[in-house]
């Protein structure tokens, strides 16, 4: 599988288009603050994610931001700093219950 790290940013000046694109990005990351996701995807998945937010946002007033780490990697993980009140990054692969 071809998983790429990517973090995720927006600006959405509508409250309505905050929670459309706040719920949509629920369904593609891990929330790591207030309008900042942290993604695992595949390119599909990154095509997905694309044409959803593309459809919600007000081109003209809205922002999101997409950056790619590199390869989701424990190591591309574990290189994202937090200053201040820790947090714990999922690491990609399998969950073992």
């Amino acid at each position: 599988m071809d998983l790429h790290c990517y973090l995720v940013t927006y600006d959405i000046s509508c409250p309505r288009r905050w929670r459309k694109v706040y719920q949509t990005m629920h369904a593609f990351g891990e929330h790591v603050q207030l309008s900042v996701f942290r993604c695992d995807l595949t390119p599909p998945r990154l095509v997905r994610l694309r044409m959803a937010l593309d459809k919600q946002i007000h081109h003209m007033e809205d922002q999101v931001l997409i950056m790619k780490l590199g390869k989701s990697t424990p190591d591309v993980i574990q290189g994202i700093e937090v200053l201040g009140r820790p947090h714990e990054f999922d690491l990609p692969g399998p969950t073992i219950v």
